[in-house]
């Protein structure tokens, strides 16, 4: 729950508990990471939260990118295409031990005999179980999406990138017989002001700002991970160390500018098939409430006049933006 390189690390399902008792409509997505966490435990510590949350609660299992995660506790450092295998099975056997009665499972790196669970999870209308969020941008990554995710979660990217990504990840699900079984979310971060050029210039300063050892280590941490795979679609793969400054590639989604322009870009976002954009902020206090009070309430009445829905038209109006062009600040 910080920066990496932080002081301070929290603890990611424990915060969103915190989250979850200090609200009534937020719905929070917790990280779990294969390895360090026991399928059982997570599939049963989530389980009761969902509960008490009346049904907030989802989950983002990642797979790891930074070896000292793992093996200063004494966990094997499995190699990039073995570490996705593993959450795959992680995801198998979380909507296994969450919707079967006596859950059995034969895995390579995981096995269950007649595991039961109770209380399960709530089942909501549309939601036979919390969700559950996985990402990258690799091959891997992509076939653990097509199998079992039920959220795709995406770094930034480049119009092209993004539309590529989304049809590759589609196609594979469509063979399983899941393409209606897959959403997609992909990472953004959100800088409003009243000229765009006052968001760029904002923009510009946090990354003339930023902890140049911080995203340097992160960089080498990364390339280490084997996260840059041969075929070059590992995350990562092309970010510059501007793009690293937000670790997901947040500046990529492009929601830098006016009110305006930034609503148009969401309904961008929503055409090419994307279902939630995870923002972060530079103050998140008073960023989030003017996001909700300006934003929002925009894209809200745009949606009512048909926009989001056709691709072609929303490239036409916005989709410049996402191809190389600078504005003079």
């Amino acid at each position: 729950m910080a920066g990496y390189g932080a002081d301070n690390q929290h603890e990611s399902v424990s915060f969103s508990q915190a989250l979850l008792h200090a609200t009534t409509k937020l719905n929070v997505i917790a990280a779990l990471l294969p390895g360090p966490w026991n399928p059982a435990i997570a599939a049963k510590q989530i389980a009761s939260i969902d509960h008490y949350s009346n049904g907030r609660i989802s989950v983002n299992v990642v797979s790891g990118w930074f070896k000292a995660e793992f093996t200063s506790i004494g966990q094997w450092w499995l190699e990039h295409a073995e570490r996705y295998r593993r959450s795959r099975e992680f995801i198998e056997c979380l909507k296994g031990i969450w919707t079967t009665e006596k859950f059995t499972y034969k895995g390579d790196f995981y096995q269950f005999h007649d595991y039961p669970l109770s209380p399960k999870p709530l089942v909501l209308p549309g939601r036979p179980h919390p969700l559950v969020f996985q990402g990258g941008n690799s091959i891997d990554a992509r076939e653990n999406g097509a199998h079992a995710s039920d959220y795709y979660f995406m770094n930034g990217n480049t119009l092209e990138g993004f539309q590529e990504q989304i049809a590759d990840v589609r196609a594979r699900a469509k063979k399983l017989g899941r393409e209606d079984d897959i959403k997609f979310a992909v990472n953004g971060f959100c800088i409003v002001k009243e000229t765009e050029e006052e968001a760029v210039r904002l923009l510009q300063e946090i990354q003339g700002k930023a902890d140049k050892d911080a995203v340097g280590a992160f960089r080498d941490a990364v390339q280490q991970a084997g996260a840059s795979t041969g075929n070059k679609k590992g995350m990562w793969a092309d970010s510059k160390f501007e793009d690293l400054v937000q670790y997901n590639d947040g500046f990529k989604t492009k929601l830098i500018g006016t009110k305006e322009q930034i609503a148009d870009r969401i309904l961008l976002l929503k055409s090419l098939g994307i279902d939630i954009v995870l923002l972060a902020f530079l103050h998140y206090e008073e960023d989030i409430e003017n996001f909700g009070e300006q934003i929002l309430p925009l894209v809200r009445k745009l949606e009512k006049e048909g926009r989001g829905k056709n691709a072609e038209e929303e490239i036409e109006r916005t989709g410049d933006v996402y191809r190389a062009r600078k504005v003079e600040v």
